[in-house]
């Protein structure tokens, strides 16, 4: 693991400089306003998505590159349903109690995948725990039906916790995704106001063991900021994703999707992203994607470093 010779000191001190005044959540800046663009391209996204009836993690988690994105002919599939088990305060995917499963989703994941004739896809899954398996075995049929239609297409998953269940995380290492992403989100003292039902030192352990199980396939990972963390865990929390063999990384600004959810406590300066990006990248993370609207799926195909 690459080391900066400068002390950790300095370092954890580096985005500091450049902070600003915490801003109030309605005052937000001028790099944070993003107006959505209808292309041609955009619609064909939406219209490919309708038919196969599918859902899409930039709609239902309000992405704010949702434009930018489907405009560029790419979208990223939530599996699983659109009805999450778990009621993290900062997401804006809806909680309850999920359907069942859908059987032939997989299938009408690779078709769009195909029609949109992506070299790259991304495939999160919301978090499943009614499920003995948490939704692994869905996860890697989803892969498999990929790699039947569209064996060119690299394929990252972006998983959850699976409670710590090592045979689900085997389930779909063994489906061979390109990328397995599973978001750390914030620090560790904030992991239950922000993460309820999560745990910061289970992820970390899934990101560990998958990294040991399958040493061929990259781990990545993702933070968000302005929910109340220091300068110096955000750098512990780098430090401790890096200790357990975390190679892709993506940091971006948290935005409050509703009155009901985690207030912003502060916004994040473009140039203290860019310090923390240069920061990853002195401990040794292989890409980073680190400014305000980066989300752990954008242009997630230049991290992977097959570019779609």
């Amino acid at each position: 693991m690459s080391q900066s010779p400068r002390s950790p000191e300095r370092r954890v001190a580096r985005p500091e400089q450049n902070r600003q005044q915490p801003n109030r959540p309605e005052e937000r800046p001028d790099w944070l306003k993003v107006r959505v663009r209808v292309t041609p391209a955009l619609e064909r996204v939406q219209r490919i998505v309708k038919e196969q009836s599918l859902h899409t993690v930039c709609a239902s988690a309000s992405c704010p590159n949702l434009g930018e994105c489907w405009a560029r002919g790419t979208a990223t599939f939530m599996i699983g349903g659109n009805t999450c088990t778990r009621r993290c305060s900062f997401c804006d995917v809806a909680t309850g109690r999920p359907d069942s499963l859908d059987p032939f989703e997989p299938g009408r994941v690779a078709h769009a995948v195909a029609q949109l004739g992506l070299r790259f896809a991304v495939v999160p899954c919301v978090a499943r725990d009614d499920l003995p398996d948490g939704g692994a075995g869905q996860m890697a049929a989803t892969l498999r039906a990929i790699r039947r239609r569209c064996p060119d297409t690299g394929i990252e998953v972006l998983i959850s916790d699976y409670q710590g269940d090592e045979a689900a995380l085997q389930t779909v290492l063994d489906a061979d995704p390109d990328v397995l992403n599973h978001n750390l989100e914030t620090v560790d003292r904030l992991q239950r106001r922000v993460r309820a039902g999560a745990s910061y030192r289970r992820s970390l352990e899934v990101l560990r063991r998958a990294a040991e199980l399958r040493p061929d396939i990259p781990t990545k990972s993702g933070l968000i900021l302005g929910v109340g963390e220091s300068d110096a865990e955000i750098d512990q929390t780098l430090r401790d994703l890096r200790a357990v063999g975390v190679e892709l990384l993506t940091i971006s600004q948290y935005l409050r999707p509703s009155d009901e959810h985690l207030p912003v406590e502060r916004y994040v300066t473009p140039a203290e992203f860019e310090a923390w990006g240069q920061r990853a990248r002195d401990l040794g993370f292989a890409e980073v994607a680190s400014a305000p609207l980066v989300r752990s799926s954008y242009r997630a195909e230049q991290l992977a470093g097959k570019p779609g």
